[in-house]
């Protein structure tokens, strides 16, 4: 697999469990693990970005 493609699929994949952890944590009422979704979902989001880029540069 191309590193561009695999940096958005691992980009979508933490965004996915960022989503599941923030959810959680509000559901539990757990400050920790809501924000610990929060900064997981965002660092899956700078992640595509960054295969996206990789992408339009042509690797």
């Amino acid at each position: 697999m191309k590193p561009s493609t695999q940096d958005r699929t691992e980009g979508n994949l933490h965004e996915v469990k960022g989503k599941i952890k923030e959810q959680a944590g509000k559901v539990t009422n757990n400050l920790d693990l809501e924000v610990s979704g929060e900064a997981e979902k965002k660092a899956g989001k700078v992640q595509k970005w960054i295969g996206r880029a990789e992408k339009a540069v042509g690797e």
